[in-house]
C-alpha cells in the first residue's frame, strides 16, 4: 500500500538530491567550481527574491548547509530507497525519519524566525524590506519546514511503522 504521504516525502528527498548539489552547495564551495550558468541562476534567485542568506551567508546559515551535505545529503538516497521499497516494509527507517525531521524542523524555523524578524541593512545584498518580500522569501523556504514537520508527525503517530509485516 502506498499511501500519499509517502509519495510527498519520496518527491521531497528525490527533488532535493539535486537542489543540494546544484545550488545549497554553493554556500559552502566556492563559486569557480559550478558553471557560470548554475552561480548566474542562483544569483537572480537571491536578487529576485533577496535572500541574504544565501547571496551573503553568515556563519551559523553556513553550518546548516554544511550538515545539509555531510549529514542530510547521504540520507536523502537511505530514504528515496526505503520509500520506494515502501515503510511497511522498511519500518526502520521511522527512527531515522525521526531524528532527520526533527534536526531540519528546527533549522528551518531558525531560518523563518531570521527572515521574519531581522532587519537586513547588507550594503551589498539588501534583504527583504516589505511583509509581502518577506512573505514570498518564506514561501520559498516553507516545504523544506511543513514536509519535514508532517514527517515527523506521520513517524511519530502513523500506525504503519508499527504494524507487524508478513514475510513470504
Amino acid at each position: 500500500m502506498f499511501r500519499i504521504a509517502d509519495f510527498v516525502f519520496l518527491f521531497y528527498f528525490v527533488s532535493h538530491i539535486p537542489i543540494t548539489i546544484l545550488f545549497d552547495s554553493q554556500v559552502i564551495f566556492p563559486s569557480w567550481i559550478y558553471p557560470k550558468m548554475l552561480v548566474d541562476v542562483k544569483n537572480n534567485y537571491c536578487e529576485s527574491f533577496k535572500d541574504v542568506l544565501m547571496a551573503d551567508p553568515p556563519p551559523w546559515f553556513k553550518s546548516f548547509c554544511l550538515c545539509e551535505i555531510l549529514v542530510q545529503f547521504p540520507f536523502f538516497f537511505v530514504a528515496t530507497y526505503a520509500l520506494w521499497k515502501g515503510v511497511q516494509n522498511c519500518q526502520w527507517i521511522r527512527v531515522p525519519f525521526i531524528v532527520y525531521s526533527t534536526h531540519v524542523t528546527t533549522t528551518t524555523i531558525a531560518i523563518c524566525f531570521h527572515i521574519l524578524m531581522e532587519s537586513f541593512n547588507h550594503p551589498k545584498y539588501p534583504g527583504p524590506d516589505t511583509l509581502k518580500e518577506r512573505l514570498s522569501l518564506l514561501a520559498v523556504y516553507a516545504p523544506y519546514l511543513i514536509v519535514p514537520f508532517l514527517m515527523l508527525l506521520d513517524s511519530l503517530f502513523s500506525g504503519v511503522y508499527t504494524k507487524k509485516v508478513k514475510r513470504s
